[in-house]
């Protein structure tokens, strides 16, 4: 009998490598966010993002395209508008940029599912989630009716998945009951459940012209410090009814990936978020890491953790890595 184990055995070369390989990622793992602005009528490159763009609702089409023969089976919507105002009712109206998107995706391609976010901060002119009082502060409860209507609109579009960002405290719940009694029953709600107001999403401020014009988000985000905190908000999420769960971001809260899978067997879906895209970017450019492995290294560390779905900007590279 050996003295001790011979662990290398199952990773001699890389055919027994793959066969005890406990983790993969396939194009069915992945999230794209796509930005459709109604300011442009050309591709706009977004500078903090390298590679990623605003794009016209006539450009949908190919890209939507590119996104399919990739495999990729889901979209996340952000809009922007061209007019924007204290209520943001850009982003419940008929014929918002979001859901104008919507509705042409569901038309050249019925089977994608698309996740619409269903928040105000694109939308109005003080960068807020929502209605805010004459100290700059978002009044909670208000501001739960905005993103109702919004969900409801978002859901007459042809959204499979409405997903309230602005974690504010009930919107789950809200949007659950009025999505019920307008006949969208069937329609899921993504909960942004455990959401750090974290400094990982400047980039993102900037592609989705969202950034506060005073104060910050600190009140209705989670304090990047508190681990509990986080559970609580889940926690209250699973109360409301969530079909799936969110944590964002993810590189700095791997923790937090892993205690979430322990509390609840619903969908567990990770943001990787802009900030984490531009920092590789940054380092690829400039010829520091390897691209390729070090993304797929933190996609699998992501499904190690526990997640079920990745939303990432880096979607359709990982997909062309898998086809080829």
């Amino acid at each position: 009998m050996s003295d001790y184990r011979r662990n290398r055995r199952t990773r001699l070369n890389h055919t027994i490598r793959e066969l005890f390989q406990e983790h993969h990622i396939t194009t069915a793992d992945l999230i794209y966010p796509l930005f459709i602005s109604e300011e442009i009528e050309e591709l706009q490159a977004i500078k903090s993002m390298p590679g990623i763009h605003q794009i016209p609702i006539h450009y949908l089409a190919k890209e939507i395209e590119e996104i399919q023969s990739l495999g990729i089976k889901a979209v996340l919507l952000f809009g922007i508008p061209k007019v924007k105002d204290a209520e943001g009712s850009q982003a419940y109206a008929q014929e918002g940029i979001v859901q104008r998107a919507i509705r042409h995706i569901k038309q050249i391609a019925p089977d994608l599912i698309v996740i619409a976010d269903t928040c105000l901060c694109e939308y109005t002119d003080h960068g807020h989630c929502g209605h805010i009082d004459g100290e700059g502060f978002l009044v909670n409860d208000e501001s739960v009716e905005l993103s109702v209507r919004t969900a409801v609109s978002q859901a007459e579009a042809g959204a499979d998945i409405i997903a309230p960002s602005s974690c504010l405290d009930g919107v789950a719940y809200e949007i659950r009951k009025a999505l019920d009694a307008a006949g969208y029953a069937n329609v899921s709600v993504m909960g942004y459940s455990i959401k750090f107001a974290s400094a990982f999403y400047g980039p993102f401020r900037d592609a989705a012209d969202s950034a506060p014009k005073k104060g910050n988000r600190k009140t209705y985000q989670i304090p990047i410090s508190n681990q509990r905190e986080a559970l609580r908000e889940l926690s209250s999420d699973l109360e409301e009814g969530v079909d799936m769960v969110i944590v964002k971001p993810v590189m700095a809260f791997m923790d937090m990936i892993y205690q979430t899978r322990q509390m609840t067997h619903l969908p567990l879906v990770v943001y990787s978020v802009s900030g984490e895209y531009s920092m590789i970017e940054a380092a690829s450019n400039n010829g520091w890491i390897s691209k390729e492995q070090i993304i797929m290294e933190l996609m699998l560390s992501f499904k190690r953790a526990g997640a079920d779905l990745i939303i990432t900007y880096h979607a359709k590279e990982i997909a062309k890595w898998l086809q080829s």
